[in-house]
């Protein structure tokens, strides 16, 4: 703050090069005497302020001189007492900022106003919860101040008792009357917020007040949910032990079980319907599959929740691969125990519009499409937004041959790979970007091996499917790629070979 003197640095960070009055550096060494002689001095003007409206008492109070500050308030100037700065800090609320107990008391005898809010409606009542004072609360509400004045964004000197987990002040203010009902600019509650900020005591204060346990925030949010959420174990067995209800759920559709904490989940599994849980559209096992949580995954499949529930239409529009199922979230995360889990506990992998054995095979993890093969993965599935005239998943395998020859020997289909319209005929050419692609055309194997991510690989992937078929004609793009390398010219004799053993198992 600038008392127009020396380089200094006050409450709000403003500076000053001139030289310190007199009157106020009398006041910040407690000089009392020079204090009393400055402002008795005729032509003295104690309502004078300096920048930024500072005035001699706020001077006073911050630097906690009492007896200056009585000095100051005994001469000619009644209505200075209740001057508040260019920020609208009063005396008072300036002493209770500092923790200067003296001044507030001096000011309070002297007949301040105790309720003038700063710009931001902050009481000195507010602030003295703020910064956690119990004996300066215990002095204010002594004087008769208000106790439910709300601040700019609607929260009262309980709603900040209640964050800073004062159990003391919140008991004082109780008391003196302050009401736990009121809720701030967001709905919240001060028992929403001890539930939030996982603060047990004063929870447990307010409900023997008779705070609404089940009261929505603007939101929709309990403080179930919010202590649910932000992993408060106490906070959740204290209200369902005073029957919360599990069941509300906010704007975003969730319940307090979608929490990811297992000891959480596992105390509200018994107090949560499930057909309500079906209604959210969101089935806590795909959160926790999303979380790779799987201790809750392994809680709620024991609990019996469906491992085939599926996101509602709403939610699986948030997700740019339409994803729908918890089996699809485990493999995208690559995580082999739950996929496990799931496909155990009988999860299909046949829901999803893009397989999860597409995603798997994208990765490369041969170890999830063992799993989901050996549970019923369709291998001849196609991407609907993307038709092909072979399995879709051989998009994502063919540059991985161990993986390949897998999904052959398991059922793919090997001759589709060879059908081509356009046989020994010239071949139109390649379209490598989206503009030039049709979205609706089909794609034929030759086409998707002359890529150039893929071409330099094109004997070996046509060496392996052709063990898998019989006599079959190559079209001229597979024979200008076998052509292309002189090592590969064997593979066209290949072509027109017998059938091995693998051909006449399939």
């Amino acid at each position: 703050m600038r008392w127009g003197g020396q380089v200094r640095q006050g409450a709000h960070g403003y500076f000053s090069c001139r030289e310190e009055e007199p009157l106020f550096k009398a006041i910040r060494v407690g000089d009392v005497s020079r204090v009393e002689a400055l402002a008795m001095r005729l032509g003295t003007n104690l309502m004078l302020q300096n920048e930024p409206g500072w005035l001699a008492i706020h001077q006073a109070a911050w630097f906690g001189q009492d007896t200056c500050l009585q000095v100051l308030l005994s001469g000619r100037y009644p209505g200075m007492i209740n001057k508040r700065t260019e920020r609208g800090e009063s005396a008072l609320l300036v002493a209770v900022s500092k923790d200067q107990l003296r001044c507030v008391q001096v000011l309070l005898e002297k007949g301040v106003d105790p309720n003038i809010p700063n710009f931001d409606k902050e009481t000195p009542l507010y602030r003295a919860c703020e910064r956690s004072i119990p004996a300066m609360v215990a002095v204010l509400l002594n004087y008769g101040v208000a106790v439910n004045t709300h601040c700019i964004w609607g929260c009262t000197a309980l709603h900040e008792a209640a964050c800073r987990n004062n159990l003391e002040i919140c008991e004082m203010l109780l008391k003196a009357g302050a009401k736990h009902k009121l809720s701030n600019m967001y709905g919240i509650s001060p028992l929403f917020t001890a539930a939030q900020s996982g603060q047990l005591a004063i929870l447990r204060l307010l409900l023997q007040h008779g705070a609404d346990i089940n009261a929505q925030a603007a939101d929709g949010a309990t403080a179930l949910y919010e202590a649910a959420k932000n992993g408060h174990e106490e906070i959740v067995e204290l209200l369902l032990s005073q029957n919360a209800d599990a069941n509300k759920c906010g704007k975003t559709g969730l319940l307090p079980l979608h929490a990811h904490q297992l000891f959480i989940v596992s105390k509200l599994i018994s107090p949560t319907s499930k057909s309500r849980v079906r209604q959210t559209g969101i089935s806590p096992l795909h959160l926790a599959t999303e979380r790779n949580r799987e201790d809750v995954l392994e809680v709620l499949i024991k609990a019996g929740f469906d491992v085939n529930a599926q996101l509602s239409e709403e939610r699986l529009r948030l997700y740019q691969d339409r994803r729908s199922t918890a089996l699809y979230f485990s493999v995208i995360n690559n995580n082999i125990n739950a996929v496990h889990m799931l496909l155990e506990a009988g999860a299909d992998p046949n829901l999803d519009v893009f397989r999860p054995l597409l995603v798997a095979a994208r990765q490369g993890c041969i170890q999830t499409v063992t799993l989901l093969v050996e549970h019923g993965a369709d291998i001849n599935a196609s991407i609907p937004t993307h038709p092909t005239t072979f399995p879709a998943v051989y998009l994502f395998s063919m540059k991985y041959l161990p993986m390949f020859k897998y999904l052959l020997d398991h059922g793919g289909h090997a001759l589709s790979c060879f059908n081509c319209v356009n046989g020994n005929g010239p071949h139109p050419p390649i379209k490598t970007t989206l503009s030039e692609r049709d979205l609706h055309e089909t794609d034929r194997f030759c086409e998707m091996i002359s890529a150039p991510s893929i071409c330099r690989w094109a004997g070996p992937i046509i060496d392996v499917l052709l063990d898998y078929v019989g006599h079959v004609t190559l079209c001229s793009r597979m024979m200008e790629h076998l052509d292309s390398y002189t090592g590969w010219s064997v593979i066209k004799d290949k072509a027109g070979g017998s059938l091995t053993n693998k051909q006449l198992t399939y």
